[in-house]
């Protein structure tokens, strides 16, 4: 076997200088002029935020993070996703440090955070392992796995639906995809927590976190140099592009990307889902007495309680839409709250669970849509088709002791469900 190269250096490197901005914390003084996204009360329910800003100061500023924008329409949110000219992807995580222009088109975790055209040849390479026909081969065993988690409930009368259940399924699948040990799972939600839920610490702390991170995806990623097997992991080291194998950062970023975003948006669709069922009895005696309806209550929740928001940063200074916009801003592109824009949507504050038109933006909008979506769908589908099957009764144990993820991916973190 000829040992491949690309991973045999020391792939460390000095880390790039970007732009540091001094942390900011404490309370918001106005959310249209110094909003955050990582205040406690957003995190709790950042809705009536949302609504009062869409009716009010539709796109709202922030000196923090050393500035930002937060788009609320519908309308401005599509348009500035749609828009790769004027706003680069080349990070999607709003925090204190902005990567230099030098890592652009390509971007630290690519395909999303490259710009065209190397993002549209970074993304052809992941369509086959995303498609519904691959996504379809995994669900036995996904099923199979939901089963068992509700089986290590037996004899609790309040399990934490969150942190016992909905973590649990997007980490074993992405294991699974990409060949890494199960029983990394705590490791996996440390990485997550980390990357997506520490954007406030200092750039250094973070700048830590992510050499923990990509010191772990290396010693995965020779240990299948050394013993190449059939999974994802092996098919992005003996990937080509442009007539050569991918460059160690490009192998390592994509995998970072797929095991971040594949643990934490599916992890808290999967709670936000079982969150609304166990405060809304109707809602959950209906799907339990008409199973065939799940899936169109599914595309609800992903509308009503959408987990993702995406960051985008300005190329240059421009007046767009009334505001006047400096190179390197930060634009949050909040598909929470697209999909309840009135102006797009019948009656968007309600959960309708047999919503017929539903053309929500939970997975994005754009070239950067979510690659992984038919797998979401297929993990959400299963762990709710199981869950409503194996306790078709339950409800929320405590609602004031559920709490929610701040930051960019939201979702229960801690949701103790009466069982039974």
């Amino acid at each position: 076997m000829t040992v491949d190269d690309r991973f045999t250096r020391d792939l460390r490197q000095d880390p790039p200088t970007g732009t540091r901005n001094e942390v900011v914390v404490g309370p918001v003084s106005d959310w249209a002029t110094d909003f955050s996204h990582v205040e406690p009360e957003w995190a709790a329910d950042p809705y009536p935020i949302l609504d009062d800003l869409r009716d009010r100061c539709p796109i709202a500023h922030t000196g923090r993070f050393g500035g930002g924008w937060l788009p609320t329409r519908y309308e401005d949110v599509a348009a500035i996703a749609y828009d790769t000219e004027r706003f680069s992807s080349r990070s999607i995580i709003m925090s204190n440090y902005r990567p230099p222009l030098e890592i652009a088109p390509v971007g630290g975790v690519p395909p999303i955070s490259s710009d065209p055209p190397f993002h549209h040849d970074a993304r052809k390479l992941l369509l086959p392992a995303f498609t519904k026909k691959a996504v379809a081969t995994r669900e036995a065993a996904t099923r199979a796995f939901c089963h068992s988690l509700i089986d290590s409930f037996e004899g609790a009368e309040v399990v934490d639906a969150a942190r016992d259940y909905a973590q649990h399924i997007p980490m074993r699948v992405i294991a699974d995809m990409l060949g890494f040990p199960p029983e990394d799972g705590p490791r996996f939600r440390e990485f997550v927590e980390s990357a997506l839920e520490g954007v406030n610490l200092p750039p250094e702390e973070r700048m830590a976190g992510m050499d923990e991170l990509f010191d772990y995806l290396y010693t995965q990623i020779r240990d299948h140099v050394a013993t190449p097997r059939d999974d994802l992991t092996t098919y992005l080291i003996e990937a080509e592009l442009y007539g050569r194998k991918l460059e160690p950062a490009h192998v390592a970023g994509t995998i970072a990307l797929l095991l971040i975003a594949g643990i934490d948006t599916t992890w808290s669709a999967i709670g936000a889902s079982l969150w609304h069922l166990a405060k809304t009895p109707a809602d959950r005696e209906r799907l339990v007495a008409e199973p065939g309806l799940l899936p169109t209550a599914m595309e609800e929740f992903l509308r009503a309680y959408a987990p993702v928001t995406m960051a985008r940063l300005v190329k240059e200074d421009m007046h767009w839409r009334g505001v006047d916009m400096k190179a390197d801003d930060w634009i949050l592109l909040s598909f929470p709250s697209a999909n309840r824009d009135p102006a797009q949507f019948d009656r968007p504050e309600e959960v309708i669970i047999d919503r017929e038109i539903n053309r929500h933006a939970a997975f994005g909008l754009g070239i950067h849509r979510c690659v992984g979506s038919h797998l979401a769908r297929m993990e959400l589908r299963v762990a709710l088709e199981v869950w409503l099957e194996r306790v078709p009764v339950f409800g929320l144990d405590d609602p004031s002791a559920v709490t929610w993820a701040p930051g960019q991916v939201r979702g229960p973190r801690t949701l103790p469900i009466r069982i039974g």
